[in-house]
């Protein structure tokens, strides 16, 4: 695997991680439920304007925007990511919260990578070996040590609902998955304003009151960047890499988000710091030079993605197509038998005997 291929789960990660600082240095006193409704809905306004700016764009030119149709027979697993991911998760976080200090929330976030890949690997059979494994632990134990606290953790009933928010967002990314192969700013956008809707109408009917005009669009803006273009990136990722890979990657989001913070308020970075960098890296590398081949069989598949015409795209078109460009509309793959270096990705979810 390379850097390249990695890219898009790490520059989610990044604009994830720095969300954290941002909000908390624009946001200020805002009631933790309605600040995840604001998120959100910048997150999927903010995307739902890039679609039309998009639509508009190609019609002026005389072509038609593929791809933004997700088919009725997925959209249970959509409907589903948002139910985990966008209702359930921040709900449970936020009561956890209530009950737990901040050391020991900050430890147990770092379950939701473990969660995502087990549930890749244990229920979606994707493939795992050692190497890729090692390098999952060892950027866990990166994210400990980056959020450990001298003062120590002490465990309380709220941990068990915050583990229940991780195993929440670990069943949104690998729900998500099902539906990666559609246009991932559709499939963040919807994300996004149904998350948000949701979670900022529970937020006032619980008495929370919505703060000043300008912190709202500020935490809008900052939804859009951190939640809306991450999860956009998050997603592309999901379609090339899996979700386990992509969950691991995603994992190094709060070193980005400590980085930023040092940056916003500057101080010398301690020695857990420097270890949990060193050890996430180390991790990344473990993920980068990855080698997966074997003789594997791609099963008759019919489906809508962005694509160029590669070894695994040789099919005819019934419109005027400029073969230099990728392109997207509904295609069909016939069977066929072949070996070459591999991961997870939308056309490689075959089982393995192993």
């Amino acid at each position: 695997m390379s850097i390249r291929s990695a890219s898009p789960a790490l520059a989610a990660a990044l604009l994830f991680g720095a969300s954290t600082p941002f909000a908390k240095l624009l946001v200020g006193d805002v009631p933790p439920l309605l600040l995840a409704g604001l998120l959100y809905l910048g997150s999927g306004l903010g995307l739902c304007l890039l679609l039309l700016v998009r639509y508009v764009r190609l019609r002026v030119r005389g072509q038609v925007l593929e791809g933004l149709k997700i088919p009725r027979t997925e959209l249970p697993w959509l409907l589903g990511a948002i139910l985990f991911g966008g209702v359930l998760g921040p709900a449970l976080l936020m009561w956890g919260l209530t009950q737990t200090d901040a050391a020991t929330a900050s430890l147990l976030l770092n379950v939701e990578g473990v969660l995502t890949a087990l549930i890749a690997w244990l229920v979606f059979k994707e493939n795992a070996d050692r190497q890729l494994v090692l390098g999952m632990v060892v950027i866990v134990v990166g994210g400990l040590f980056l959020s450990w606290q001298p003062a120590g953790a002490t465990f309380s009933s709220g941990a068990l609902l915050i583990v229940g928010a991780c195993w929440c967002w670990a069943a949104d990314n690998n729900l998500t998955r099902k539906v990666s192969t559609h246009d991932a700013m559709l499939v963040a956008g919807l994300k996004g304003l149904l998350a948000g809707i949701s979670n900022t109408a529970l937020a006032l009917a619980n008495g929370a009151v919505l703060p000043s005009f300008a912190t709202v669009g500020a935490s809008m803006v900052v939804g859009f960047f951190g939640y809306g273009l991450s999860l956009t990136l998050f997603v592309v990722a999901l379609r090339t890499l899996g979700t386990a890979r992509t969950g691991a990657y995603f994992s190094v989001a709060p070193l980005f988000g400590v980085a930023i913070s040092l940056l916003l308020w500057p101080a010398l970075p301690g020695a857990l710091f420097w270890c949990a960098a060193a050890l996430m890296a180390l991790g990344i590398w473990l993920h980068v030079r990855e080698r997966h081949a074997h003789l594997h069989a791609h099963e008759p598949l019919a489906h809508n993605h962005r694509h160029r015409h590669d070894e695994h795209h040789q099919h005819a078109h019934a419109f005027p197509w400029d073969m230099a460009k990728p392109h997207a509309h509904l295609h069909a793959h016939v069977p066929l038998t072949h070996e070459h270096p591999h991961y997870p990705d939308i056309h490689h979810r075959h089982l393995h005997p192993h």
